[in-house]
């Protein structure tokens, strides 16, 4: 007897809702494989469409645990985000008691249609066309209760362009992200050579933190290259074509690099002293491992899907590992800033000390900021703003991205320090009053 369906709809709110408002809106062509899975809705790829969307669905190998029932209570539908909030409560309220019966969802595909292959196999292949532009879930839906199914799925999903009917494989609002991530890349390429060339004019107070600064340009370089290359051909071809590979790769690189960076400089590695302290290794001995950890997860979120029945939990696993590494890296910085107000108290160089404490302290708000900015308020932008402009998001994250490191190399490029340079009597004295107020600052 079937399960009324209502009794699961806050299990089914936290698998679709959840996956909806997080996942990647990108259709590359996927080839899924479903095995013994008894969810009552698996959600699959999120979708902008235009008035000339296409879903292409291919759907084989169907075996079901108990096939005598109602095959008209499996299936599959297209539904929005507002939608889907107004099917769970019709779901509350018993005005259905399946997500298929309700009006506010569009079936593609209902399973009481299915035919046999040559090998006895049940089956079913469909072209779905979207004339509504909005952005779209594609969902399976399963009303029976512990009932589990098996099947092996192929879908497609694309928006038709031009006169000829081109087909672009990227969500609408993503479409553009190629160029955008191909001109970034030349900034970053830009960057990278005019660091070269402050590096050479000015070689003779080079330190080793200037080197590690360039290797790290030059790989974000190379991600967004490859991202704009991965972009490319899934717009064109609706796969990666091993771009995907590369992009992970150097996403890996520079994601460690960063990190290890952002700690080095707070610790005053190189410039300020020429080792690290073992409490300092510690923080790089923690964020190095998670950054690994966090590309595992980042490959396994948009790799699997939200089909995967860990999708949810590699994500949680993503978001509380880089909350730990942002929260690390900014432990040296505050060690540097206390560092120095010692200092200052007992060396009788104030004014030297006042800059550089200035420095760090700029720095570690500068810190706070990126990554306050590129983790809550990206995802707000991607929240909030309509799934036609969802590309502004990624432009804001990247222009704050670059933001930063232009501000990192300023602040800490080659400087030509005269030893010999004086600090008179008045500006030490005024320093020292300035150090004695800042006492009162807490970090």
């Amino acid at each position: 007897m079937m399960a009324i369906f209502r009794s699961t709809s806050f299990s089914l709110a936290a698998l679709v809702i959840l996956p909806i408002l997080l996942t990647f809106s990108s259709a590359e062509i996927r080839r899924t494989q479903i095995r013994s899975d008894s969810r009552p809705i698996i959600p699959f790829d999120e979708f902008g469409f235009t008035h000339t969307g296409r879903l292409e669905l291919n759907v084989s190998h169907i075996s079901l645990s108990n096939p005598n029932v109602d095959l008209s209570k499996f299936g599959f539908f297209l539904c929005t985000r507002d939608s889907w909030l107004h099917v769970l409560q019709q779901l509350e309220d018993t005005d259905v008691t399946c997500a298929l019966d309700s009006q506010l969802v569009k079936v593609v595909f209902r399973f009481d249609s299915l035919s046999k292959d040559n090998n006895n196999n049940y089956h079913f292949n469909v072209l779905f066309n979207e004339s509504i532009s909005d952005q779209y879930t594609l969902v399976f839906a399963n009303c029976y209760s512990n009932l589990q199914i098996s099947m092996n799925v192929f879908s497609a999903m694309y928006n038709l362009e031009g006169k000829n009917g081109r087909r672009d494989y990227l969500s609408a609002g993503r479409s553009i992200l190629p160029r955008v991530y191909f001109l970034f890349s030349l900034a970053y390429f830009a960057l990278c050579f005019f660091w070269i060339h402050i590096l050479y004019k000015k070689r003779l107070t080079v330190f080793r933190i200037h080197f590690f600064m360039l290797a790290v340009v030059i790989l974000k370089a190379l991600n967004l290259l490859c991202e704009a290359e991965d972009k490319s051909y899934i717009k064109r071809t609706g796969s990666a074509h091993g771009w995907d590979v590369l992009f992970y790769i150097f996403s890996f690189l520079k994601g460690i690099t960063l990190f290890t960076l952002i700690v080095l400089i707070g610790t005053g590695w190189s410039f300020l002293k020429p080792y690290l302290q073992d409490r300092e290794k510690k923080v790089l001995m923690i964020v190095i491992p998670l950054q690994v950890v966090a590309n595992i997860a980042q490959v396994a979120i948009d790799e699997r899907g939200p089909y995967g029945q860990d999708w949810v939990t590699w994500k949680q696993v993503f978001l509380l590992v880089d909350v730990i590494c942002c929260c690390a890296v900014l432990f040296p910085i505050v060690w540097s800033i206390k560092n120095l107000r010692e200092a200052a108290r007992t060396d009788g160089k104030a004014a030297v000390n006042l800059m550089k404490l200035t420095l760090f302290r700029q720095y570690y708000i500068v810190v706070i900021c990126y990554i306050y900015f590129t983790r809550v308020v990206v995802y707000a932008l991607e929240t909030i703003t309509s799934y036609r402009y969802l590309w502004t998001s990624v432009v804001a994250g990247e222009l704050a991205t670059l933001a930063f490191y232009v501000f990192t190399g300023y602040k800490f490029k080659p400087e030509v320090h005269n030893p010999y340079f004086a600090i008179d009597d008045e500006e030490e004295e005024a320093a020292a009053e300035q150090l004695k107020l800042e006492d009162e600052f807490e970090l």
